[in-house]
């Protein structure tokens, strides 16, 4: 097979419907529309949500609970994701991004105390929990809050 015999697959393309084209074409005059009504005219139809005139689902649920507009989202690392790295490494969040540990940076890392770390570190991160700041210590690193 070369690239120009490339085909796809039978039926997984459509033509695209082409409306208003004469009576011939199937979709003519009224273009698939139907005789008048809301959805026969130019910017007809109801908008999202709209149930006919009865109180909508998100009308008639309770309102609760608020989104707090300052709140920080913090990318959460356990002390055992850290173990990969070679003793005495400066972790970073930057070398977190680069070593794939995390998947973006948020509003900062928070380092937590899951797992064990058995290599001495110099981690540097935007907070740590109480338990994760003595085990990283216990294990002779160092604890910076960026």
């Amino acid at each position: 097979m070369k690239l120009h015999e490339l085909k796809p697959s039978e039926g997984s393309r459509h033509a695209r419907k082409r409306v208003g084209r004469g009576i011939g074409s199937g979709f003519g005059k009224t273009s698939g529309r139907g005789h008048k009504g809301q959805n026969a005219r130019s910017g007809g139809g109801v908008r999202p949500g709209f149930e006919g005139g009865q109180t909508p689902l998100f009308q008639r649920l309770p309102k609760r609970g608020f989104t707090n507009i300052n709140r920080k989202e913090y990318v959460i690392v356990n002390l055992d994701k850290l173990n990969q790295f070679d003793e005495g490494t400066e972790v970073t969040p930057e070398l977190l991004l680069e070593t794939r540990v995390i998947r973006k940076l948020n509003n900062g890392v928070k380092i937590l105390g899951n797992g064990s770390l058995e290599k001495k570190l110099t981690v540097k991160a935007h907070k740590f929990s109480e338990s994760a700041k003595q085990a990283i210590e216990s294990a002779g690193g160092n604890v910076e809050v960026i």
